[in-house]
């Protein structure tokens, strides 16, 4: 191996430096090395090109691979450094046909005549291997600082760098880097005049036409020049060895004329000329635009204390304007006078100026309201819905199966509300837990076992609206985001300023959260539009901003200050939440009668299709083993997974439909307590098992369980699933405390007992989820201001007649709206309310379920009135009004009354020791919790 030095320049002499390469011979020379004596003999090198391709030249510490018999000698150019090169003794110069060399002659070579001569074979002078080229050589040269002291060979180099790949792509940096110092200083000026444009789009008037598109015209193209001379310098690795000399001479000839430091000197000055005649134009535009828009003084900050905002906004834009290019898309130019324009026509936080024509902006009519009419097409739907993601596969093919379902149900309901005009709404569904900057982490997992509730609900969701007639756009990436809201080009800072094109939009969290970052402002103003979809519900005391945060209820989920019906939950189980709901497939008479009759009275199927769910849980298992025989579905990809009993036959993953056969064939359907609230034992109840699930002692909560910590409510979990438990009950739904082996056994005997027929709450079928997603739509509104009610005030006073609204219903201690009390508009309406107190210590929500009732947070602000605590016999010594979850509520301790101050904060949760409180309540559907018997 080739184990040589290189000399590197530091001051005025040369120090030697160890030098490995690796898979290659590689010896590095100084500069002023005399060459190769042979090298310079005779008028002609061709005969010399096969001794110059094997010859390697060498220094200290080289070994002459190619001449082992070589010795070394020395010799000292004039003004150059000692040098040494291979002596060829004269048997090995008579078989090259060369004369043996005693000494280096010709020592005083100058080094521009031996560079040529190496260049014409294809070398520089420099690091050299054995059959060496051009390309090899690249990489070691930029090591040669002390070259840049000789303009020959600067020169040399500067040919050289030109083929080094590294190096073209350091040209094209810099070519780019320069394009992006200039917009960046000239800011907000690069921006779109119209929302299909591109944000970095010259505006003319600004840059002054064609004069300054002519100049990005010219940098544009010199960089195109050199981009086509780099690509075919690169190129030249590919040609032969024959024809690679010529080409490279020809490619460095023609690039020769115009240096690449002086294109990129031209590039700058250029680019400096344009930002000083782009300075010149804003100035001139600036003034122009004062003198168009009137004096001075109108620009000036207006002090107005309806805006108290408007300085402090003006001093930022004055320091930010160019951070986002939305500015300068409305607009923006950097004077004062747009700052003014901007903030008070598009935002909000500056009064509107009295000399700019305020018709500019025509007032658009609300557009004609059409008629909804029901539709069984699908097709459409599953177009809008797309590829691409395993998670939208899936969606699509629960659509098509329930599909037939579903056109079943519309005829039904239509038939039902034959006489009831419903209102075509346009809808946005952006379902945010898909998109790619959220993440989708649920889109891998859907063949391996991952959590399939939400999209099971997203689809019927989906399917819901599209049969209502609704006129439906869904959208699953920001990109699609943006283009149905509108969004101005940029980061987000700016708001819509035209009507929103949607009377709703159906999202999640993490859509919110995407709509906070590219609406701006807007979100404030249209958030009345929004309905998330939240599988565990908010409670308004973390809703609420200012209160979570400062009685220490704000997670990282709440806080957006929305209507508390505006989250919409998979179960009832959050009153203050609106009901939203699922599907669950329903079975014709055929259908059940072959269940009835294929039942295998001691077949079990666990509820659990990940393995960690069946840690712990050998003790019950080996009990329900002695009776039944035990079936799972774990996903799994090369073994079974060890958690798995042996005993128990593991189908792995299956698909919906095969699993659904399994559950009709199946008479226990068993959890383990963990997934919560999934639509599994729904479905399994549908096809004719039995649950039994386990009882949490204590109740799990976000304050003893760490899956519920940080969730935005603080309900209290007393089973696997509470619905199930609650509203559906024995002989179905069975509930028991697993850790009791004594209990436990008892109960699998008991179940191998009974027989029960398949069962499903209409509010899961899908007629069921039709009438109350129609309801919701047609009937809620959080963007209209509610009609005036007796306002909380000092007094608390009921302005109206009778002396008081409610009165006791007949055999009962509960109140209702009295028939002859002034009626005001509301939804539920107000002949469905129920007065009741909670006791001491417990929430409404318990309080109205202990009546048979619902708590209805919507009719909250008719009990807030002093004479709700007179009709209930509560004596007020004191009345105040202040902001707590807990109000209107009675203190007994002190005889004060306490009336609700933020109606954002009117909650069926929450309770205290201290407190009984106010509970609005109502009656519901049968079957359907969320509608009462007048919501229709």
């Amino acid at each position: 191996m080739c184990t040589g030095e290189e000399l590197s320049h530091n001051k005025d002499r040369l120090q030697p430096r160890k030098v490995k390469t690796k898979g290659t011979q590689r010896c590095c020379t100084p500069q002023g090395l005399t060459l190769h004596p042979n090298w310079i003999q005779g008028s002609s090198f061709s005969h010399h090109l096969p001794l110059a391709r094997q010859t390697v030249l060498y220094r200290d510490g080289c070994q002459c691979k190619e001449y082992p018999q070589a010795i070394y000698s020395s010799a000292v150019p004039e003004g150059g450094p000692p040098t040494r090169c291979c002596r060829i003794p004269a048997e090995v110069g008579a078989q090259r046909g060369l004369s043996e060399l005693g000494s280096c002659p010709f020592p005083h070579r100058t080094l521009s005549q031996a560079s040529g001569l190496v260049e014409s074979y294809g070398f520089k002078a420099g690091c050299h291997t054995e059959l060496d080229n051009v390309k090899e050589t690249r990489r070691l040269l930029c090591e040669w600082k002390m070259i840049a002291t000789s303009t020959e060979l600067f020169i040399m180099v500067r040919r050289c760098l030109l083929t080094f790949k590294p190096f073209r792509i350091f040209v094209v940096g810099i070519g780019f880097f320069s394009l992006c110092f200039l917009m960046t200083s000239l800011g907000g000026q690069f921006s779109a005049k119209r929302p299909g444009d591109s944000p970095f789009t010259v505006r003319a008037e600004v840059l002054g036409g064609p004069e300054s598109r002519g100049v990005l015209r010219k940098i544009s193209d010199m960089l195109e020049v050199i981009m086509k001379r780099m690509d075919a310098l690169s190129k030249l690795g590919n040609t032969t060895d024959t024809h690679r000399l010529d080409e490279l001479s020809s490619a460095l000839d023609r690039i020769q004329p115009i240096g690449l430091v002086e294109r990129i000197q031209a590039i700058a000055q250029n680019m400096s000329d344009m930002a000083v005649r782009v300075e010149q134009i804003l100035q001139r535009s600036m003034a122009s635009n004062r003198v168009r828009d009137g004096a001075l003084g109108q620009c000036e900050t207006p002090k107005d204390p309806r805006y108290p905002d408007c300085p402090s906004k003006m001093d930022w834009m004055r320091a930010r304007w160019t951070s986002d290019p939305c500015y300068a898309f409305y607009g923006v130019d950097g004077s004062d006078c747009s700052f003014l324009v901007y903030l008070s026509e598009v935002e909000w936080f500056c009064p509107p100026l009295a000399w700019r024509n305020q018709t500019v902006t025509p007032t658009l009519k609300p557009l004609p309201k059409t008629q909804a009419v029901f539709q069984s097409d699908i097709g459409s739907l599953l177009e809008q819905v797309g590829t691409g993601k395993e998670s939208l596969s899936f969606m699509k093919r629960r659509i098509r199966r329930l599909a037939a379902q579903w056109a079943s149900a519309a005829r039904r309901l239509d038939d039902k509300l034959r006489s009831h005009w419903r209102e075509q709404k346009r809808i946005l569904v952006h379902v945010g837990f898909l998109t790619e900057e959220s993440g989708d982490v649920f889109s891998p997992k859907v063949l391996k076992g991952g959590p399939l509730g939400e999209m099971v609900q997203w689809a019927d969701i989906l399917t819901a609206l599209h049969v209502l007639g609704h006129n439906l756009k869904i959208s699953v990436s920001l990109k699609e985001l943006h283009g149905f809201l509108g969004v101005p080009p940029g980061r987000g800072s700016c708001p819509l300023t035209g009507p929103l094109p949607f009377d709703l939009i159906y999202t999640d969290y993490h859509g919110l959260q995407q709509m906070k970052q590219h609406m701006g402002l807007s979100l404030r103003k249209h958030k009345c539009h929004i309905r998330v979809i939240d599988t565990f519900g908010t409670e308004p005391a973390y809703n609420h901003e200012e209160y979570a945060t400062l009685h220490g209820y704000r997670t990282n989920w709440g806080y957006w200050n929305l209507h508390g019906q505006q989250y919409m939950t998979m179960f009832p189980h959050t009153p203050d939440n609106s009901f939203m709901g699922f599907v669950a497939e329903e079975l014709n008479e055929t259908e059940r009668l072959n269940i009835q009759r294929n039942k295998v009275n001691n077949m079990a199927v666990v509820y659990g299709k990940e393995a960690s769910m069946w840690k712990g849980k050998e003790k019950f298992l080996a009990i329900l083993h002695r009776y039944m025989e035990i079936h799972g579905t774990v996903y799994y990809e090369t073994q079974r997974p060890p958690e798995v009993p042996a005993f128990v036959k593991n189908h792995g993953l299956l698909p919906q439909q095969e699993l659904q056969q399994l559950l009709r064939k199946a008479k226990l359907f068993i959890g383990f307590g963990f997934p919560y609230e999934g639509p599994a034992p729904l479905e399994a109840i549908a096809n004719g098992c039995i649950f039994l699930q386990p009882k949490f002692n204590p109740p799990h909560s976000s304050l003893n369980h760490e899956f519920f910590r940080g969730k935005p409510t603080s309900r209290k979990v007393s089973s696997q699933h509470p619905y199930a438990e609650q509203y559906i009950g024995r002989p179905h739904v069975i509930t028991i405390d697993f850790n009791n082996s004594e209990e436990f056994d008892a109960t699998i005997r008991e179940i191998m007992r009974i027989n029960v027929e398949p069962f499903l709450p209409y509010e899961y079928t899908c007629e069921g989820m039709l009438e109350r997603v129609h309801a919701y739509i047609q009937n809620q509104d959080f963007c209209s201001p509610e009609a005036p009610f007796p306002p909380v005030n000092s007094s608390g006073a009921w302005l109206g007649s009778p002396p008081s609204p409610f009165i006791l219903l007949p055999n009962s201690s509960i109140l209702t709206w009295a028939p002859n009390a002034s009626y005001y508009t509301s939804w539920p309406p107000l002949s469905a309310l129920r007065l009741l107190a909670s006791l001491e210590g417990q929430s409404c929500v318990k309080a109205c379920q202990n009546a048979g009732l619902i708590c209805e947070p919507a009719l909250y602000r008719f009990i807030n009135i002093k004479e709700a605590f007179s009709a209930l016999d509560f004596q007020c010594e004191g009345l105040e009004s202040e902001m707590n979850h807990l109000f209107p509520a009675f203190s007994a301790e002190h005889a004060e009354c306490g009336l609700q101050q933020d109606p954002l904060l009117f909650s069926c949760a929450g309770s205290s020791a201290k407190y009984q409180r106010l509970c609005p309540c109502r009656d519901y559907r049968n079957g359907q919790v969320a509608l009462c018997r007048d919501c229709l």
